[in-house]
């Protein structure tokens, strides 16, 4: 074969990496996910999540008017090998909290994306949200994905904080690329790399670190000034 880098750079004794095992669990000091169970985490979700709307404006579905409502459609999507949804404990407020997923997972390629991510209020900002999305993203990494995608609604600005915040650089708008519950979605692309995971690994482990937060648990580094030098491009409009 042909050395001409017009080819594209050689991918020496590549080998398409697993998909999530379907009882895969991943622990960390503040966090635990594990394989989202109607049966097992459906009505304490539904508690968390009830009432808070505003948690479902960028999602396909939602908001759920019950619980018997919701239950329904975890049992409909449990189990599924894509999109792999993961219940996330908070294991400092002992507690159910959100779900995340891995979807289109194409080992093929080496890619895999996080998404469909709904924490409840008292989740987000925490030390186990943060170290939910890590855990996810060193599993992806680990188990030899060369790509990790991060996609959102164009004018969800918080997701888009987000994305970079994880150290996951901006690659751009398609435009008109859905339509979610009625209404055009232009969806804005982040990613990282495995060569960039190293540092961005240890930029987490800086973070996550007790070392890192105060005795009334606040932060001292903020884990968007660790991780914007591994950045290649930052998103514009943030």
């Amino acid at each position: 074969m042909s050395d001409d880098m017009t080819l594209g750079a050689r991918v020496p004794d590549w080998a398409p990496p697993p998909v999530p095992d379907p009882d895969l669990t991943c622990e960390g000091r503040y966090a635990r996910l594990e394989p989202l169970r109607a049966d097992v985490h459906a009505a304490l979700l539904y508690r968390v999540f009830d009432g808070q709307d505003a948690v479902w404006t960028y999602m396909p579905y939602g908001p759920f008017s019950s619980a018997a409502q919701y239950h329904r459609w975890v049992r409909d999507v449990e189990g599924k090998p894509d999109p792999f949804f993961m219940a996330i404990y908070d294991k400092e407020r002992g507690a159910w909290g959100g779900v995340a997923s891995f979807l289109r997972i194409t080992p093929e390629a080496g890619t895999i994306e996080l998404g469909h991510i709904a924490m409840s209020p008292s989740l987000q900002r925490t030390r186990a949200a943060t170290e939910a999305l890590f855990l996810m993203m060193d599993w992806a990494f680990e188990a030899g994905y060369r790509r990790f995608e991060w996609k959102c609604n164009a004018l969800n600005i918080a997701s888009r904080r987000a994305a970079q915040r994880l150290g996951l650089s901006y690659e751009g708008v398609f435009r008109q690329a859905a339509v979610i519950k009625g209404r055009n979605r232009d969806t804005a692309w982040f990613a990282a790399i495995d060569s960039e995971w190293p540092a961005l690994r240890e930029a987490f482990t800086m973070w996550l670190s007790p070392a890192n937060f105060d005795a009334h648990g606040r932060q001292v580094e903020r884990l968007s000034d660790l991780t914007q030098l591994v950045r290649v491009a930052s998103d514009p409009v943030l």
